[in-house]
This record gives structure tokens, sequence and C-alpha cells, in this order.
């Protein structure tokens, strides 16, 4: 274990009010080293100003954050992102006309320590080939390395978006709304692939679709009005009076899925 036990990431008493209007109120947050944490709720109970917190996008009105026991409240975006936690979009923004290939050699170029030496050739991104080829051969995409990523299926874009979040090494990824806007065969393939990019590392994830959070999810905190409601396994939060009257308006039925 390192300086923070079994917890990689962990908010006390995180909250940020706008205006009067308290959007996250009081989150007491506990990431688990190696595990697939969801965060779910509600439309406006929270969820994205948490990821906005946690990933110093939007400064907390109270509480703290530590990331491997370090205090990190009042780090910048790419001061945390360095320490190895990346969200998705930061990163992963898909450049539409260069190849699938190309992307994730972009995302690879820091290991040159050429990222912003816009004049050198492209010859010089040579030497990255070999990873880049690993890393889309982990998201299934070897056999469009050379496709414009404009004309990837949505499915495989996000893939693409996944591989390009990789080559940042992250050790913590933070996934927001992976699966939205999927068909079914498309949310079934990216959550096979967070599952399998997870090995040897920490996910954290913002997921609307309660299949995707059943099947690969280790830990889920529902939150509502800005506060954790209840949190445990699928098993136990799904079954719990106050999640499924807040998901459903009733207490009648388990939940079994929402988007």
């Amino acid at each position: 274990m390192t300086a923070d036990g079994p917890y990689v990431l962990r908010a006390q008493g995180l909250s940020k009010d706008f205006l009067g209007f308290t959007a996250v109120d009081k989150v007491d947050l506990n990431v688990r080293r190696g595990s697939i944490h969801a965060l779910i709720g509600p439309n406006g109970a929270g969820k994205t100003t948490c990821f906005n917190l946690l990933t110093k996008f939007i400064e907390p009105s109270a509480g703290t954050i530590l990331y491997e026991g370090q205090d990190i409240t009042r780090e910048g975006p790419a001061q945390v992102a360095r320490r190895g936690i990346v969200r998705s979009f930061q990163i992963s923004a898909v450049f539409a006309h260069l190849s699938v290939l190309e992307n994730v050699r972009v995302a690879l170029q820091r290991q040159l320590g050429t990222s912003m030496h816009f004049w050198k050739s492209e010859a010089s991104l040579t030497p990255l080939n070999g990873q880049a080829m690993a890393l889309l051969d982990q998201v299934g995409l070897t056999e469009l390395a050379r496709t414009p990523a404009v004309q990837l299926p949505y499915g495989r874009k996000r893939a693409l978006e996944i591989a390009t979040t990789l080559a940042m090494e992250p050790a913590l990824m933070l996934l927001d709304e992976p699966t939205q806007g999927m068909g079914h065969e498309d949310v079934e393939r990216v959550t096979q692939l967070i599952r399998k990019v997870s090995a040897g590392r920490t996910i954290l994830m913002v997921e609307h679709n309660m299949n995707v959070v059943a099947s690969i999810a280790d830990t889920i905190t529902v939150l509502q009005r800005g506060a954790i409601l209840a949190e445990g396994s699928y098993a136990e939060v799904s079954r719990n009076p106050a999640v499924i009257e807040a998901y459903m308006g009733s207490t009648d039925e388990p939940l079994k899925g929402a988007h």
C-alpha cells in the first residue's frame, strides 16, 4: 500500500456552491485502488460537478481532495494530470482527419519531448508506431489503424478516445458517460473494453446506463441533490428504498435500469 492505504483518491467534505445553490454538499468519497467505482444519480444530482471538482476544472467551496495521500485541493488540471489522474475528454479529443494511428501517436508524443515542436517532421514520430499499435490492439482497433478518425462509427470513436487516454499512462482514469448515445452493440463493446483496460488501474466513472454499472462496477456511489444517498455494491444500492425512490418515484420494485 502507498501513502493512503487502500484508497487512491479521497474527497472529504467536498462542497460546491453557485450563487447560493449547493451543487455538491459535503461529499465524502473513497475510491479503492484497483477498483471500478461508478458515480450515479438522477439528472441534476451533482455528478458532473463532482467530476469537475475532482479533476480541478472548478475549485471547491469547501473540503479537501487527496490523491495517494497528497492534498491536491488547490492544484490545477495540468498538475493533477501529471500525477496520473486523467479524465477521458482532457486528452482524448479526436482529430477527425488524422488516421486512428496518427491520433494515438499525437497522444504519445509527449514521451519524445516534442509535443510543442510543430516544425518537426512527421518522421520524428515513427519511433512511436510500435507503442501506438500496441494500444490500438488493446482497444480492438488494429485493423482500422489507417482509417481517418472521421470515418469511425461512434462506438469505435469512443474506443479511440480510450486509447488516447491510455497513452497518457494514467494511474486513475475518470470516464465521463463513456457509453452515452450508443446503441446496444457499441455499449457492450465499450463495457468490455473498460473492464479490460481496468487491469492494473483504478477507474472512476459517471454512467447513466445501469446495465453497464451493474456488470462492471465494484462500488457504486449514488448522488441526489449533491449529497451521497447510498454507497455499496450494485446488489446493495439497487435494493435500497431511497435509491429506488430517487430513480423510480416509488419503492415498490427493485431498480433494474435507467438511462
